[in-house]
């Protein structure tokens, strides 16, 4: 089983290095686009943030429908094929000559990929016991934020290298821009070659014959239902992932008004954020798994993502935004992890991929809102974004806190 979560977890790491190779060339490669085509500077920004957005709208809508067919066909088939779109996109943004190739590609890549994390989050649940889930959840994190530290390091670096390559046709063009993507497509083909060869299927239960198969695979689950069980979680899923899509959408911005800090700066701050996630994943909330319940760590996170973003607002020295971007980086470590565990315990072994289809749908909304209301707030005033957001996750903390503080009164009131 071990080798199969590693599989499974390389597969996460490779797919979140695309994710974030596009970071720091994506605005690049618009622009240029863009500005062949007589496209405005204003313009170019508007491209940018639709590409940006396109990207979670895809998987915002086909996620659930992903996770669901998980459970009906198996969750290999539908990883592959999450791989092999990843693959496909990554190549069509290395040959584009044109913004609509590249809309194109970022649409296809959103459909197909958004297949990855529920359906892997599905794997997860699949492979452990109810025990061992939220530590099963954390190293499943952990492997995504690894490869968002990593991607953005790697793209930056080789799309900065002359690699003195051209190359082109009426329609499809290769140069120096096209190498992270195509390094990050050579990775994936990789990647999936391995799945082929070590990732076998988690349904072991899933029967050959459909006609055979009980209602329960069967059968489509009853979403009002599976949505009023997990709407507290998938609320929860929205609210952290807006906060943080809020930071890292502003942050740029937000940091060169008050410090003056440039790119090299803006990736320190990404690169802590990301180690900090990946690391406490694993050594903080994978130890008290078995010690401390899923809910009592997510309200400790959001209390600790709030005062981070929260004092983000009154940080007058560069040391002390790194040591708050910290803080809330920790928060998120805790909550994401739990609130997976949480909603794949909810749905039932049954409805796994399904359930997990819809928090990463919550995931994907959060992460549309989260950089436009934040850009909004920053136009207003410099410090709304986080005074807000911050005000906002620390409220939810206390609401949590006081719902625990409650059960227990009632346990020890029926004792």
């Amino acid at each position: 089983m071990r080798k199969h979560l590693a599989v499974l977890l390389v597969c996460m790491f490779v797919v979140m290095i695309g994710f974030g190779i596009t970071l720091p060339v994506l605005p690049f490669y618009v622009e240029r686009l863009a500005l062949q085509e007589g496209a405005s500077p204003r313009a170019v920004v508007l491209h940018v943030a639709f590409l940006t957005g396109v990207y979670s709208l895809m998987q915002l809508i086909f996620a659930p429908l992903w996770g669901r067919w998980s459970d009906r066909i198996g969750r290999r088939p539908l990883i592959l094929l999450g791989i092999a779109g990843y693959v496909v996109a990554q190549v069509m943004f290395g040959v584009s000559t044109s913004l609509w190739l590249l809309y194109v590609a970022r649409v296809g890549g959103g459909i197909l990929s958004s297949a990855t994390l529920p359906v892997s989050a599905a794997y997860v649940a699949d492979m452990t016991t109810a025990r061992q889930r939220s530590r099963g959840m954390a190293w499943l994190g952990t492997a995504a934020s690894l490869g968002v530290v990593v991607g953005p390091a790697v793209g930056g670096l080789l799309a900065t290298r002359d690699w003195h390559l051209r190359w082109s046709t009426e329609h499809l063009k290769v140069d120096s821009f096209s190498i992270p993507f195509f390094a990050a497509a050579l990775l994936g083909l990789l990647t999936m070659l391995a799945a082929l060869r070590w990732l076998p299927e988690s349904l072991h239960d899933r029967p050959t014959n459909p006609i055979q198969a009980g209602p329960s695979r069967q059968q489509s689950p009853d979403w009002p239902v599976l949505l009023r069980s997990l709407a507290p979680l998938l609320l929860l899923t929205l609210a952290a992932q807006f906060a943080l899509t809020m930071f890292e959408g502003t942050v740029a911005l937000f940091a060169q008004a008050k410090f003056a800090f440039g790119p090299t700066g803006v990736a320190y701050v990404f690169v802590l954020c990301g180690l900090v996630m990946a690391v406490f994943q694993i050594g903080v909330v994978g130890v008290l798994a078995d010690k401390v319940s899923e809910m009592k760590q997510i309200g400790v996170g959001f209390a600790m993502l709030g005062a981070g973003i929260a004092l983000l607002a009154i940080a007058n020295t560069p040391p002390l935004v790194f040591a708050f971007v910290g803080l809330l980086s920790l928060g998120m470590a805790f909550i994401a992890p739990n609130v997976s565990a949480l909603v794949s315990k909810r749905g039932g072994e049954q409805q796994a991929g399904a359930s997990l289809g819809l928090q990463n749908a919550a995931n994907s909304l959060g992460q549309s809102m989260g950089p436009l209301l934040g850009g909004l707030l920053l136009l207003w005033q410099l410090n709304a974004p986080y005074l807000l957001t911050g005000g906002l996750l620390i409220a939810i903390a206390a609401v949590i806190a006081g719902k625990g503080l409650a059960a227990r009164r009632t346990r020890r009131d029926g004792c």
